[in-house]
This record gives C-alpha cells, structure tokens and sequence, in this order.
C-alpha cells in the first residue's frame, strides 16, 4: 500500500507541475495579452495548452484514485508538493529567480508532509492495537 501512495503522489505531482509549466509556456506564447478573438487563437494554437489540460485531467483522476485509499490529512498536504515541483522546474526552464524564503518555504511544506504522514501511520498502528486487544 505504501508503494500505491508513493507512485500515486508522485503521478499527481508530476501531471499538477504538467500542467503549470503547459500554462507558463502557453501564457509567454500568446503574448500580447488582448482579449480578442485572435489572442484566444494564439492560445488555442499552441501545443502547451493541451497538455495544460492533459495534466489537469490526469491531476484530477489521480486525485480521486488517491482519495478512495488515501487518508484526507496526509494526501491534501501532499497534494501540494506540486508547489514545489512547479518551483523548481521554473528555476531550471524559466531562469526564474529563487530567493532564500521560497527555499525555506519548500523546506517548511516538506517537513510539515512528513509530519501529517508519520502522525497518520502512528494513528493507523493504534487503530490496529485497538482492535487486537478487542
């Protein structure tokens, strides 16, 4: 089961950052930003636009996969390593700048993950001696 929860988070963070960096590409190509009816084909045009919504569709089936095995506390918080994922990936294709608080900040989101997941599978091993010694 811990394996299913592994490959399934990772499966989710990497369609979520999917779709953010198809959005990021999507949004530098249809420059300038117009609210016409050629801006809307400029943005209809660009291949980063569909797989924006092949990452959001697979982002939101994974999620429902997830949510039926999943504990809601430790999978919403994980949920959200797509914020890192994002981070750096726009780091590394984008030049973007990364400060020393956008770090500590993805540190603090890590730790606060791991705490959820080991205060979760503790909760889970009690849950398990309870119904033992019933």
């Amino acid at each position: 089961m811990k394996r299913f929860y592994v490959i399934g988070f990772l499966l989710l963070m990497g369609f979520d950052t999917l779709a953010q960096l198809g959005l990021k590409y999507t949004a530098i190509h249809a420059l300038p930003l117009v609210a016409s009816t050629d801006w809307l084909l400029r943005i209809l045009s660009q291949p980063w636009i569909y797989l924006a919504l092949i990452g959001y569709l697979g982002a939101f089936f994974m999620w429902l996969t997830l949510l039926k095995k999943a504990p809601i506390g430790p999978a919403f918080a994980a949920s959200h390593l797509d914020v890192i994922s994002v981070m750096f990936c726009s780091h590394w294709l984008f030049s973007e700048h990364l400060s020393l608080v956008q770090l500590v900040g993805a540190g603090l989101i890590l730790c606060g993950i791991i705490c959820l997941a080991v205060s979760e599978s503790k909760n889970a091993e009690h849950q398990i001696e309870a119904i033992e010694i019933h």
